[in-house]
């Protein structure tokens, strides 16, 4: 088989990508930052810091802590806030050479609401990415923590779009299954697994916290295999598609979740150290595919359960 015959090609619900590569909220900016930087064709789609109602300046400093196998983080949403993205950022991130997915995030389900009407609007959006579960703000729990709570939501949005409606959750839950059948349940098209861990670090001679927040997110290699494993979780037992992150590096990492049942895969962490690693995961799946006779990316989704 030649390499040529091999496609990435990759349906996201109605919206067509290159590449089952998409890159996470948060890592990637607006798109524009990166311009220059990274190859947007070899780019599925870049899914956009999440837009809140109103602006937010984020949480105190610092907000970023590199550990031996990761990183811990606090931004707190830090964004423009809907208006803003609307009459700025949004003209700009149309002009670039890929697809866009909106990440909307919310501290009440008005919020959460508002945003998604207006979004509703504008035709050049095709795909948002609900932010069920920020780790790193000060809530009691987050939405995605609770399977009614994901349902009810999710519902509600549902029925104030058609656009692809993608629910992102967090890992930190006592039953991932659970919350992947509420957001089956509410009509969303796809499940985003996962967002970051809880984390934190000390530093021995300060005595304090080395986050502004106290806690964060943690992402990067160290979170791979319990990502994967709640991948292999919801592949197993709930019928939804899965756009899968968490540790991925390279393309092998990215194969590993495939076969565990991604239709997508998320690349986060990675994209802060190598804004272009995209492309180089896009070659390494043609390669992998090449050597395997696989024609299509689809062909190799859920195959180490057989």
């Amino acid at each position: 088989m030649k390499t040529t015959e091999i496609s990435l090609t990759s349906n996201l619900g109605n919206l067509k990508l290159n590449t089952p590569v998409i890159c996470a909220s948060g890592t990637f900016g607006f798109g524009e930052e990166l311009c220059g930087l990274a190859d947007f064709k070899s780019i599925g789609a870049i899914t956009t810091k999440t837009i809140t109602l109103e602006p937010r300046a984020g949480n105190l400093p610092p907000r970023i802590y590199e550990t031996r196998c990761g990183v811990l983080n606090s931004v707190g949403l830090e964004n423009p806030g809907l208006e803003i993205f609307i009459t700025e950022k949004l003209p700009r991130i149309k002009k670039i050479a890929t697809k866009f997915i909106i990440s909307v995030g919310g501290f009440s389900f008005s919020e959460y609401e508002t945003i998604v009407k207006a979004l509703d609007l504008q035709k050049d959006i095709k795909a948002l990415e609900i932010n069920l579960s920020c780790p790193n703000l000060q809530l009691k729990k987050m939405v995605s923590q609770n399977k009614t709570l994901t349902y009810k939501l999710l519902s509600r949005l549902r029925s104030l779009t058609n656009k692809v409606l993608i629910a992102k959750v967090t890992p930190e839950v006592t039953n991932i299954v659970d919350i992947a059948a509420a957001v089956k349940a509410s009509g969303a098209d796809f499940i985003s697994l996962v967002n970051t861990f809880y984390g934190m670090s000390i530093d021995v001679e300060r005595l304090k916290p080395r986050l502004g927040n106290i806690y964060g997110g943690y992402s990067g290699r160290a979170i791979k295999p319990m990502s994967l494993y709640r991948v292999w979780q919801v592949y197993k037992n709930v019928d939804i598609p899965i756009i899968a992150g968490g540790g991925i590096e390279d393309s092998a990492d990215a194969i590993e979740f495939f076969l565990a049942g991604a239709s997508f895969i998320s690349l986060g962490t990675i994209n802060m150290v190598f804004p272009n690693k995209a492309q180089e995961i896009s070659r390494g799946l043609k390669k992998y595919m090449n050597a395997k006779r696989i024609k299509a990316i689809g062909q190799i989704r859920g195959k180490a359960h057989d």
